[in-house]
């Protein structure tokens, strides 16, 4: 029986929760840019095998570790493992939560930003360079600044409630708002004169494209659009009751998570080709996108205003994970109150996250092997330590779980996995962790 206090109510809003979590701003804003620096339609297939055989495995070996030991991310290693130095995986996710915040908020400041410019009408008008426009307001550091430290303070507020009061609450009612104005979205994309050539690059994979270093970043995105490797959903399981598959669970949040991926390259690579733009733009792609083709469309201002916040609250959602994995880690033995650690944890990365705010103004020129701050923590996030995180989370659940327990979790609440378990295993026990590293080791020169 779960013993903590704060739970999920029902399975439907642990699911959206876990796919807020997962697809944020890692399959709307970062998916749409890697995939156009990266090859188009044979990067997309890349990604979508990696999160099929090796993201879906691991993000159900996190359900596995939460709801297994019933605690936060560091303490669930250290009570299936006791006296070992497995704890060492909850702690990286921690500190992969705080830097993969501290440049996250940032973009999510853009979109606060972006959304408050759109209900005063002030993002589509006539004769608007939308490629100035972003210059603009990421060149500005009172502007970021002032972004970034608002959507903290939405986080702070949120996380504060706790699990059923705040993040299950809103995310069930504003998610699947989010797939319904994206499927508008994707259907207005489609009808641009020159969208057809958008389509070809999006979907005609050219496998010449594609280097180890382009793999590595698709392995990478389906790691970060999982939201996978920092022990996110370890955290988020732990909240789980017994009456809740598993495996459905992390399959539900796999697809949708594709889906999303779809329908963000779908809505993005039309527009990009018809306007003329370069999918090669980098981070402010969609925010050059979107205003050019809801400019198009009939009310495009208000269809903008509405999918903007509906963005912001995908973004936010995913925020809200990764502000509850290092509050829950310094709540769980403590008598800390939530309100205070959230409140000072969010400080903190407000704080770290000033650098990156400042990395397309002020510190534009201060770079990390030929990145800006933004990027170099991008890099660091995305392609180190989440393959190691779900590199030793794989090892942890092949080698050292009990193995008992392990096939308990993933057959709870469900028949027809039971026969799925034993493939699975072997997955994480081979496949996953010989895949990871043969892919970091291309992608170092090393093949």
């Amino acid at each position: 029986m779960n013993n903590k206090t704060d739970q999920w109510t029902t399975k439907l809003g642990f699911i959206l929760s876990s796919a807020g979590a997962a697809i944020g701003l890692g399959a709307i804003w970062k998916f749409p840019y890697m995939t156009g620096t990266n090859g188009g339609g044979a990067f997309f297939l890349v990604f979508i095998a990696f999160t099929l055989v090796i993201g879906l495995p691991i993000l159900l070996s996190e359900f596995i570790i939460g709801r297994g030991s019933n605690k936060e991310a560091v303490s669930s290693y250290q009570s299936l493992a006791p006296g070992t130095p497995w704890a060492f995986i909850g702690h990286l996710g921690v500190a992969g939560a705080f830097l993969l915040m501290s440049f996250y908020s940032v973009v999510g400041g853009w979109v606060l930003i972006y959304s408050l410019l759109s209900l005063v009408g002030m993002v589509i008008q006539d004769g608007t360079n939308y490629e100035q426009l972003f210059a603009q307001i990421t060149g500005s550091p009172a502007i970021s600044i002032l972004g970034l430290a608002a959507f903290m303070a939405i986080n702070i507020s949120v996380v504060s409630l706790g699990i059923k009061n705040g993040i299950e609450k809103s995310s069930k009612i504003l998610m699947p708002l989010l797939f319904v104005f994206f499927i508008i979205l994707v259907i207005r994309a489609l009808t641009f004169e020159g969208a057809m050539e958008g389509l070809r690059f999006f979907l005609r994979p050219d496998f010449s494209q594609l280097s180890w270093e382009s793999i590595l970043y698709a392995l990478g995105q389906s790691f970060f659009a999982l939201a996978v490797g920092i022990s996110v959903m370890v955290t988020y399981s732990s909240y789980l009751g017994k009456d809740v598959s598993l495996p459905m669970s992390a399959g539900s949040v796999s697809i949708m998570n594709i889906f999303v991926s779809l329908l963000a390259g779908l809505a993005v690579f039309p527009v990009v080709f018809a306007v003329g733009l370069e999918p090669t733009e980098g981070p402010g792609l969609l925010f050059m996108v979107l205003p050019e083709a809801f400019a198009q469309m009939l009310f495009g201002e208000v269809f903008l205003s509405l999918f903007l916040l509906l963005f912001l609250f995908a973004v936010l959602t995913s925020s809200f994970s990764m502000l509850e994995i290092i509050t829950s880690a310094f709540t769980a033995k403590s008598e800390r109150s939530r309100k205070k650690v959230a409140a000072v944890a969010g400080l903190i990365v407000f704080l770290a996250g000033i650098p990156a705010a400042l990395s397309s103004s002020t510190l534009s020129d201060f770079l990390i092997s030929g990145m800006t701050i933004f990027d170099a923590t991008d890099f660091l996030v995305s392609n180190i330590i989440l393959p190691v995180g779900c590199l030793l989370i794989a090892l942890f659940i092949g080698y050292k779980m009990d193995k008992i327990l392990v096939k308990q979790e993933f057959i709870s609440s469900t028949t027809w996995a039971a026969g799925f378990y034993g493939t699975w295993y072997q997955l994480m026990r081979w496949v996953v962790p010989v895949t990871i590293i043969v892919v970091f080791l291309g992608s170092i020169g090393l093949f």
